[in-house]
């Protein structure tokens, strides 16, 4: 069992220090599929969504069956597997930003970056999806676009937000570090 699982660790392309990480996840855990969580996240973070060969891997490591894996990764909204575009956009769809015209908003981004939601543009650069609540109800509608979350972007600022996502992809230092949340403008677009 241990050589399958580690053809199957080397299939997913996983860097060395993810594969350790993921040993210590594991080692913290009475029952090994518990760690099943955990194990999606740290993979999600390095390739950006989830592989067959991922959760190929994370069955063979937690004695679990592939199914299993697939299961949970296709139950929970914040897994993937898909890769996603440079920036990542989300709408807020809850019940505050709809009736503030968050669904008008979608559609302006859609129209910017010639992508519907739920898909990435032909370019690359974006996906486009709505999500549940982002937790500023009181000033939507709310787009997340990666870590930085823009408030109050109506249609007719989507132009300005949409240049500001153009010009961040030749920005090789984007999103290489965690937002400051003490200091609000920073996280805050």
């Amino acid at each position: 069992m241990e050589t399958d699982c580690e053809t199957l660790a080397a299939a997913t392309g996983l860097k060395a220090e993810t594969l350790e990480k993921a040993e210590k996840i594991v080692a913290k855990y009475p029952q090994k599929r518990s760690a099943t969580l955990p194990l999606l996240h740290l993979v999600q973070e390095e390739l950006g969504y989830i592989t067959d060969a991922a959760m190929k891997w994370i069955a063979a490591r937690l004695e679990v069956e592939p199914i299993n894996i697939y299961e949970v990764v296709t139950f929970y909204p914040m897994f993937r597997l898909n890769p996603i575009g440079k920036r990542h956009i989300k709408v807020c769809r809850t019940l505050s930003c709809a009736l503030r015209g968050s669904y008008k908003t979608m559609e302006a981004l859609e129209k910017e970056f010639a992508c519907k939601r739920g898909e990435t543009s032909a370019d690359g650069n974006v996906t486009l999806e709505f999500v549940e609540c982002l937790a500023c109800c009181g000033t939507g509608p709310v787009v997340q676009v990666d870590h930085l979350l823009y408030e109050k972007v109506v249609p007719e600022s989507v132009p300005e937000l949409a240049k500001k996502i153009r010009a961040s992809l030749d920005d090789p230092d984007y999103g290489k570090r965690a937002p400051n949340f003490e200091n609000r403008t920073e996280w805050l677009g």
